[in-house]
């Protein structure tokens, strides 16, 4: 139930997806980088980050 909750908010705020799962790692920094490039990149990356783990 935890990860729906995760994804709900990375598709809102991939960034924030993204830190609940993993915190300030590496893979935070990457989306937010996507994230500025283009949304839906953030959104992909953030949903892939929180199904891998």
């Amino acid at each position: 139930m935890s990860d729906f909750i995760r994804i709900l908010v990375a598709i809102l705020l991939p960034p924030l997806g993204v830190f609940l799962q993993v915190g300030f790692g590496i893979d935070f920094w990457i989306n937010i980088v996507l994230t500025l490039l283009g949304y839906i990149p953030g959104i992909v990356h953030a949903v892939w980050i929180i199904a891998k783990k």
